[in-house]
């Protein structure tokens, strides 16, 4: 259960060929150089990488009888132990900030109880953040909710909203003076929506197995419904879409109650989608998964914008991927210049900032990497170029680390990690943006 590569593999379907790389790649030229001020960092989230998240929705899920997950999280990356080294590998990059997320179920375990322990956890690692020089992008939710919550109902609960937004208040009275922006939510345009862009045949298997395991869920926990925040079944999605909606509003509002001039958005998973032919579905597929949340963007500071690849739809639905050229371990075409496109469609209408505040490759092989980073940076300099207000770059990810559903196989890292010791080894791809970074140009 993972947007990345279950949209790549969803890009992987199909039987016709698309234009030839050579038409796809930038090409390189003289350098160009980003804004003064310009931010670089790299992401991450807090179940991914911190490790036995044991209070968290998706904890119980990946044991339960039937799952569709591959592997339970388990230590992850030891990132609660290890924050700081995650830090260094930053400042070693020549990053300028850190994107992470807060673990609701570490500072909520229980409904209305908070732990002040964790939440000066999540502040030490705020504070080693300024201390090396990176300013500090905070996430409040990444998917990952309490258990508590989950039972509940979940986001199809109409308390939800106002239960985040109590949340959203409590880590900001804490937290906030520190922080230097703030998400309230990662993709909730595609919670409840993902089988819409799935093969048809992928999409019933993952719908009914997850469904299965849901209700396998519920029953061990007493409760009439149990659903996790990075789910692919909703009984009602469109119900789950109005309360996170409400729910962006809320926690904004909060966080914004706190420290008024705090930047706050929320990070959106969009496909540079294209047209092809007449009566594409490009539009209406637009409409669907990411128009509404970026309508209301508009009234927040920013909108992050976590782009992988593109989709290109005819009349019946999307075309396959390219033969040629560079792909990615789920079979979609790495396209560089999706990054550029995904950002002037967010631009254009929620007209407001756009932080890109993810964007990488699902390879093993590292040298994919290191084309796509300066190919992509380069279009996106386009896209600046015509008026674009992009204020930020985030690579997904700091290190290679658990990617839900799929489990540890797939690599999206900046840096390996060894799954026995923890220890993280750059990748040559992090020399690549590391220097970027430093030179604020590509």
């Amino acid at each position: 259960m993972d947007r990345r590569n279950f949209l790549g593999a969803a890009g992987a379907a199909g039987a016709m060929a698309l234009a030839p790389a050579g038409a796809r790649a930038a090409a390189a030229g003289a350098p160009v150089t980003f804004p003064k001020g310009f931010v670089w960092g790299a992401a991450t989230a807090a179940y991914q990488v911190e490790g036995n998240n044991i209070n968290s929705d998706i904890w119980p899920v990946e044991r339960a009888p039937g799952t569709p997950y591959a592997e339970p999280a388990g230590d992850a990356a030891n990132s609660f132990e290890l924050w700081a080294t995650d830090l260094d590998l930053c400042k070693a990059m020549g990053l300028n900030s850190y994107r992470f997320s807060l673990e609701w179920a570490r500072i909520e375990p229980r409904a209305g109880e908070f732990s002040l322990a964790m939440l000066d956890h999540y502040k030490r690692m705020i504070e080693g953040c300024h201390a090396r020089g990176l300013t500090p992008f905070v996430t409040f939710n990444h998917f990952t909710t309490p258990i508590w919550f989950a039972a509940r109902g979940g986001w199809s609960n109409p308390d939800a909203p106002g239960l985040f937004a109590r949340f959203c208040d409590t880590a900001a009275r804490h937290l906030a003076d520190g922080i230097g922006f703030a998400a309230t939510l990662n993709e909730p345009n595609l919670a409840g929506l993902l089988p819409i862009v799935l093969p048809a045949d992928i999409g019933a298997w993952l719908l009914k197995a997850d469904e299965a395991v849901t209700r396998e869920v519920a029953k061990a926990q007493g409760v009439p419904l149990y659903l996790a925040g990075n789910g692919i079944w909703y009984p009602d999605p469109a119900k789950i879409q109005a309360h996170l909606l409400q729910g962006h509003a809320q926690g904004r509002s909060a966080i914004k109650a706190v420290r008024g001039d705090l930047p706050v958005g929320a990070t959106l998973a969009i496909v540079d989608d294209q047209a092809a032919g007449r009566n594409s579905l490009r539009d209406a597929m637009r409409e669907k998964l990411y128009n509404p949340w970026l309508r209301a963007a508009r009234g927040d500071d920013f909108v992050g914008v976590q782009n992988y690849e593109r989709a290109v739809w005819d009349a019946k639905g999307k075309l396959p991927p390219a033969k040629d050229g560079d792909h990615n371990m789920g079979g979609a075409e790495v396209y560089a210049a999706s990054l550029a496109g995904a950002v002037r469609h967010a631009h254009a209408i929620a007209k407001v900032p756009v932080m890109v505040t993810e964007h990488g490759v699902n390879s093993p092989d590292d040298a994919v990497r290191q084309r796509l980073i300066p190919a992509a940076l380069r279009e996106l300099h386009k896209a600046m170029a015509e008026g674009v207000p992009v204020t930020g770059y985030y690579h997904w990810s700091l290190i290679d680390n658990y990617e839900w559903g799929f489990g540890y196989k797939p690599q999206f890292g900046l840096h390996t990690l060894d799954r026995k010791t923890f220890v993280r080894t750059p990748k040559p791809s992090a020399a690549v943006l590391g220097a970027i970074a430093r030179a604020n140009a590509v």
